[in-house]
């Protein structure tokens, strides 16, 4: 089939965020909210979902990735369409030491590395192993995206310094190594900070010099978000109509 050129403005084909980052402390809430979240598997990396009705699978090795990418993949395969609307890996900081076994293989997989007996990459020369760690997180992430049409990534988050303009300002980033996190962050659609504000839980997506919020979506671009509110009970009512339109 020829390629055609446009000679007009194509429509946009995309409203809701197919690659969303949320991060922020640890225990501000995130596990909860997306528990709420419809159709939403998550991949419990650290067990926080145990204490929470959710839809989760628990993974600790990169072995029980590819398990579960199977198991979804059959699914898949069996209904005709992607079975989970969602799937959430919770959280990144711990995916990024699951995939250090996978990234010393892909290390041994390469013409320089074929006759490497060491198992940790980081320790390789002029850093040059957090190569194959982006790669090797990178790939488990595409996996999971490729099995669902809509894939969230929770992190933690860390204080990072910036120079802006010579001044010198603290900001939070996602907490994962090196260059890894600009990567990942420049890849999804949408990166935003949850937060907790009295009884209320927010999502921001407030961009600016040097800070990672963002969103290419024109209802989340900018945006303070109330993705939840606490009840007397202890529960949690969401809003995810907000974020997820026509959900």
């Amino acid at each position: 089939m020829a390629l055609v050129l446009p000679t007009t403005k194509v429509p946009a084909t995309s409203t809701n965020p197919h690659f969303m980052i949320i991060y922020g402390r640890p225990k501000a809430g995130k596990t909860s909210c997306l528990a709420q979240l419809d159709n939403n598997l998550i991949i419990d990396l650290e067990g926080g979902s145990t204490f929470i009705d959710a839809m989760a699978v628990q993974c600790r090795t990169v072995n029980d990735l590819g398990e579960a990418a199977q198991a979804i993949r059959a699914k898949n395969n069996e209904v005709g369409h992607a079975f989970y609307r969602r799937i959430t890996i919770d959280n990144a900081t711990r995916l990024e030491e699951i995939c250090l076994s996978y990234a010393a293989t892909l290390y041994r997989q390469s013409p320089v590395g074929k006759n490497w007996k060491g198992t940790d990459v980081r320790t390789l020369p002029n850093g040059s192993g957090y190569f194959y760690i982006r790669q090797a997180v990178r790939k488990v992430i595409d996996m999971f995206k490729e099995l669902c049409d809509e894939f969230i990534l929770v992190g933690h988050v860390k204080d990072v310094q910036i120079d802006n303009n010579g001044e010198e300002l603290s900001e939070m980033a996602l907490d994962l190594v090196g260059k890894l996190s600009s990567i990942i962050c420049g890849e999804a659609d949408a990166v935003g900070y949850l937060y907790r504000k009295s009884n209320e839980t927010h999502i921001s997506f407030k961009g600016g010099d040097g800070t990672i919020k963002e969103a290419r979506a024109p209802h989340l671009r900018g945006q303070d978000i109330i993705i939840a509110t606490g009840n007397e009970d202890g529960s949690l009512t969401t809003y995810w109509d907000k974020i997820y339109k026509n959900v």
